[in-house]
């Protein structure tokens, strides 16, 4: 790809050439083209940063943006491209709106076939002109109409999150956000490319008194997830109008969809007559500048497909017993979560959700191949549509070898509690199952029937070698009821006549994941997994994450591996429709404090104690009181990381 292009080194002469060829605001040249070049020298002496060399680079490619010839009484020069009333136009044949311009069209003609020719069209036919911004005195009656449509959306958008905007948040606190390429199970998370700052796009123009949908060109300020900065072109280092959309919104194009779309293309109201020569100010600023692809929403529709749809069976672990599945059928898909309905619920309220690409998650006959525990369903045939998921959808496991040394019932590790993901456990392999899965205990909170035994595969980032938790400063979790404090590993593995896991057999593999302490980010809350919430990365240990919800106290803080699919990019809720949870209140946040102090965790095979909820449903939990229980799966290095979900208190 051509290089960014320094228009410093180019001569007046040339920039003139180029400035006819491109012929993409030819519409704004309302003055001779000797003035339109003084009128823009300021900018000429302007240098485009150098941006990603993998985006496209804006060309002088000959397209012309052009505007829809105004209602019955309105007429555009063919010369300037001024919009007025039709009766004021001079001449016969209402062509010009001037003398000059009538002068000056037959020395210009060739230009204009020249332009007609790039674009593609006969000869013969003159090509059209992007429309110069009607005055403002014409269009007084638009303006109220504009600004009524402007309150209606912004107080429309208000409501949705009770108030909460990523953008303000992230603008009032100074805050950085994940990149999209930490995610790559999210939506453009393999293909987002170089997108940056100072990436140039085409949007709609808010600022604007026409009756119709016009757009302009705006750069990108800054980046949060897949939320841009915007600040259209003009304004400098003028920030009041600035403001934040989804990059893989439908309204956000890459220059030069307007010339293939015959979209309006006008500038800012409030900058209107900053410039009498916008085409050459506009060339001088976008001349070697990077765009979005060409194929930039083929591609987000594209990653927005899911492979899983509704009435596919699929072998998920058991809610009341953690070591044992069940047949659930795909419910719903949403941003590729799934809504798990089990087979043998009549009324469909048996339920819980997880990522397609969750380890909980298994094909037909996937226990059975592995020798997984497996209730049977008392549905003797499959219902009228359903059908088995196809293995090959499933996220893939990495292939081991147990043939040589390999792990044994009985050692000893670390592992994250599935009942209470903010802590590191002493755990014991209970059984090795094949396809290198095993079953896990956590010391000291077992039930007797090994009920609450949990599944993981042996290169799961979710279980750690003894000694883990003290090498990287973390706090080890002693099984229940152990009373030598402080828990030193060598005096506890002679105690009960274990041994430890060897170091060699665990997942040592750590990606170049792109996480740091501090940035925001959209995770799922695993102890209730159909919450998505506002949450912050504020511990990092190789792969592991620690991570924080918004507003919320740090007993709920979970730890998550980096390639987890229960994480997303700042704005992953707006661009698939799935509700994002916003920082709790300081009022909600005061509330479930006090009750958790008087509330202590009971943990046997289903943990019951308080869970994280929504604003609105606190006050309903404290007066009800309401158990609930909370479980979690397999893990995987393939699929990921853990996942988790929650069920009520079943009598």
């Amino acid at each position: 790809m051509e290089n960014t292009k320094d228009l410093t080194e180019h001569s007046t002469h040339s920039e003139r050439k180029r400035r006819d060829s491109f012929g993409m605001f030819d519409g704004y040249d309302s003055c001779s083209e000797d003035t339109s070049s003084s009128s823009s020298s300021d900018e000429s002496e302007e240098e485009v940063a150098p941006l990603p060399s993998s985006l496209p680079i804006i060309k002088n490619n000959g397209q012309v943006y052009t505007y829809p010839d105004g209602k019955s009484g309105m007429a555009t020069c063919e010369m300037c491209g001024m919009v007025g009333v039709r009766d004021a136009f001079y001449s016969k044949t209402k062509r010009f709106c001037s003398v000059s311009c009538s002068r000056s069209y037959s020395s210009n003609s060739k230009k204009a076939s020249i332009l007609a020719r790039l674009q593609g069209k006969p000869p013969t036919k003159k090509a059209k002109v992007l429309q110069k911004q009607p005055l403002v005195a014409k269009l007084a009656a638009y303006a109220q109409y504009q600004a009524t449509l402007q309150s209606q959306a912004k107080t429309k958008s208000a409501v949705s999150l009770e108030g909460f905007s990523w953008g303000n948040y992230i603008n009032s606190n100074s805050f950085i956000a994940a990149p999209v390429t930490c995610f790559k199970h999210a939506p453009m998370g393999t293909c987002w490319g170089d997108i940056s700052e100072n990436v140039r796009v085409e949007v709609p123009n808010t600022d604007c008194s026409l009756p119709t949908k016009v757009f302009w060109i705006a750069g990108i300020v800054k980046l949060a997830g897949y939320n841009a900065l915007l600040r259209y072109e003009g304004f400098e280092s003028d920030s009041s109008l600035d403001f934040w959309c989804n990059i893989c919104g439908s309204d956000i194009h890459p220059v030069g969809w307007c010339a293939a779309s015959g979209k309006p293309l006008v500038p800012p109201r409030t900058i209107q007559h900053k410039y009498t020569n916008w085409k050459a100010f506009l060339v001088k600023r976008l001349t070697g500048a990077k765009t979005l692809p060409p194929d930039f929403s083929q591609k987000v529709s594209e990653s927005m497909q899911y492979p899983f749809k509704p009435s596919m069976r699929v072998e998920v672990v058991d809610k009341t017993h953690l070591c044992r599945t069940r047949v659930a059928i795909v419910e719903s898909v949403i941003g590729g979560r799934l809504r798990l309905v089990y087979e043998e619920s009549e009324d469909k309220t048996d339920d819980f959700w997880c990522h397609m690409y969750s380890p909980l998650i298994h094909h037909i006959g996937w226990s059975r191949s592995i020798g997984h525990r497996f209730k049977r369903s008392d549905i003797t045939k499959k219902q009228d549509g359903h059908f088995d998921t196809p293995p090959h959808l499933f996220a893939k496991v990495k292939e081991v070898d147990q043939s040589g040394e390999w792990y044994k019932e009985g050692m000893k590790l670390e592992a994250i509690d599935p009942l209470n993901l903010s802590a590191i456990c002493v755990a014991t392999i209970r059984k090795v199952l094949a396809d290198g899965f095993l079953m896990i205990g956590i010391d000291g909170s077992e039930a007797a029937d090994g009920s609450d035994w949990f599944c993981y595969h042996a290169t799961s980032p979710s279980i750690f070698p003894v000694g883990f938790c003290e090498i990287n400063m973390i706090e080890l979790t002693p099984p229940r009821g152990y009373t030598k404090l402080p828990f030193k590993w060598f005096d506890y593995l002679r105690e009960t006549g274990s041994i430890a896991a060897p170091v060699k057999l665990f997942n040592k593999d750590v990606p170049n994941h792109g996480f740091r302490v501090g940035m925001k980010l959209e995770a799922v809350d695993l102890m209730e997994p159909r919450l998505v919430c506002v949450a912050t990365v504020t511990r990092i240990i190789h792969r592991l994450l620690r991570i924080h919800f918004d507003g919320w106290e740090e007993e709920y803080d979970q730890w998550v591996d980096c390639e987890s699919p229960d994480l997303y990019p700042v704005g992953w809720c707006q661009l698939t429709g799935y509700q994002l949870q916003p920082p709790a209140p300081q009022t909600s946040r005061e509330s479930q404090s006090s009750s958790s102090k008087q509330k202590k965790k009971a943990k046997s095979q289903q943990y019951k104690g308080h869970k994280k909820m929504t604003p609105l449903q606190l006050k309903e939990e404290l007066l009800d009181g309401e158990e609930y229980s909370f479980l979690q799966g397999a893990s995987d290095q393939e699929s990921n990381g853990s996942a988790n979900y929650y069920i009520k208190q079943e009598p």
